[in-house]
């Protein structure tokens, strides 16, 4: 039996933490005794869909600001000493940064680390912000055994900034393809969703990085251009009132819906005719992924791995480039175009497939267990 400790931030709301409650939930408990250890046990929306089979552990009870750089204060050596009290075959840092600096305090040669990249990082400040320097972040991250990449893209980024190529794995995430499909088929609350308007669907936290903002500013170009559409978002976070207010602004109360977050946003996807990405960056869109595998098409904007998901000549789903004015022009071909939009949804559900947990689970057993 391996004895694995995942570490994370939290298990809020967000894509990664929905992904590491997926593969740990599908990991083989006769090969694996897992542990997931919350950083922070406030916001664990995620929480609530782990297995009993998984252990799970929280260092504080919730975050508050000013925490990062408290413990930037202790060494990573004596942070993992005093919140990480068990022996474990392999410790993992599920995100960057924070944790990735805690878990790089083991120095046990027994115990193997390894490190998961979720983000496209946009330079060497950004990379490093949650270590004292960039000395500081250069070693715990090279004192890891294996770095996970999420995608091609994301794995590029990380080793030009600190050129450890010889222990780079990329890995795609977990998705539960079988219960998103049938979730996606439970009867969603349909007085809000019209039949005369073309529905548009984006999902994530509603924070900056996500370009929300900009995704209502098209959609208020696309009604004043004479488009009958509806957008709706699915996600909570700080923007929100901003939002709100951009929302009001622009007279769009009637036409843009915020659904706030959704136990099952499945079967909200399911009833719109187009999923759009509007983020400024992303590592491997765990949305994008889970609309392919429910059938919906998508168009996104140039980040990292859309090209891995939706072909590099958008064979499954619409790229365009990172900016308002492209994702305007984006919408507004698949509006005009329905067999191009027919298409999409067909090579959505044939992409979906390839992204299930039986795979994916797999790949990564396999890694686990080639390092022990």
């Amino acid at each position: 039996m391996v004895k694995v400790l995942f570490m994370i931030p939290n298990l809020g709301h967000g894509g990664a933490e929905k992904v590491l409650v997926n593969l740990v939930n599908h990991m083989n408990k006769n090969k694996f005794e897992i542990t997931i250890m919350a950083l922070y046990d406030d916001n664990g929306i995620n929480k609530g869909s782990l297995s009993s089979e998984v252990e799970y552990k929280a260092c504080f009870k919730k975050s508050f600001p000013g925490v990062g750089h408290i413990l930037k204060l202790f060494s990573p050596k004596f942070l993992y000493k005093c919140l990480i009290k068990e022996s474990y075959d392999i410790v993992v840092s599920y995100l960057e940064g924070q944790t990735a600096r805690i878990i790089s305090g083991c120095n046990d040669s027994r115990t193997k680390k390894v490190c998961w990249i979720h983000k496209t990082m946009s330079g060497i400040k950004d990379a490093t912000s949650m270590f004292r320097n960039q000395k500081e972040a250069e070693a715990a991250y090279s004192s890891f055994d294996r770095i996970v990449s999420v995608s091609k893209d994301v794995q590029e980024t990380f080793m030009s900034l600190f050129h450890i190529n010889n222990k780079g794995v990329v890995l795609y995430n977990t998705n539960q393809s079988e219960l998103i499909l049938k979730m996606a088929q439970q009867p969603s609350n349909n007085e809000i969703f019209s039949e005369n308007e073309f529905k548009i669907c984006g999902m994530g936290s509603l924070i900056p990085v996500k370009g929300f903002d900009r995704l209502i500013r098209v959609h208020h170009k696309l009604r004043q251009t004479g488009f009958k559409i509806h957008t709706y978002i699915l996600g909570e976070g700080p923007e929100k009132e901003n939002l709100e207010r951009l929302i009001k602004n622009y007279n769009l109360v009637e036409s843009v819906s915020l659904l706030g977050y959704q136990k099952n946003p499945y079967k909200y996807i399911r009833e719109c005719d187009l999923f759009v990405c509007s983020s400024l960056s992303e590592g491997f869109s765990t949305a994008v992924t889970e609309s392919l595998i429910i059938g919906i098409p998508v168009c996104t904007v140039k980040v990292s791995g859309m090209q891995e998901l939706l072909g590099d000549n958008s064979e499954y789903g619409l790229i365009v480039d990172n900016n308002e004015e492209a994702l305007y022009c984006g919408i507004e071909q698949l509006l005009n175009d329905s067999a191009l939009l027919k298409k999409y949804r067909i090579k959505a559900l044939e992409r979906g497939k390839m992204f299930n947990a039986s795979s994916t689970v797999l790949s990564v057993e396999n890694l686990f267990q080639e390092l022990v």
